[in-house]
């Protein structure tokens, strides 16, 4: 499992121009069954996404489809994930 954050970079002013792919992204990402969760960073310092599902190579590649990475208009950060622990809510995770 993966924890991703994309973070906004000086080239931020251009995301409107690639929102729309950004988006279009975001829900293949969901629709493939690797992202679990995706929401805004706090401070509007970009984004973050849980993944699941895909080794770091797929991922990666999967990243880089990101108009807004592919733009450099966030740097995406990639931090590994081995649960051990949830509350039972998030069970399912542990997989």
């Amino acid at each position: 499992m993966f924890f991703v954050m994309l973070e906004f970079t000086a080239a931020r002013s251009n995301a409107g121009a690639f929102l729309e792919g950004h988006l279009a992204w975001l829900a293949r990402g969901f629709a493939d069954g690797v992202f679990l969760l995706a929401g805004s960073l706090a401070g509007n310092a970009g984004g973050a996404v849980l993944a699941t599902g895909e080794t770091r190579e797929a991922l990666r590649m999967r990243l880089d489809a990101d108009p807004f990475v592919a733009e450099g208009i966030v740097k995406a950060r990639v931090v590994e994930i081995a649960p051990s622990k949830a509350d039972l809510r998030l069970a399912f995770l542990l997989g």
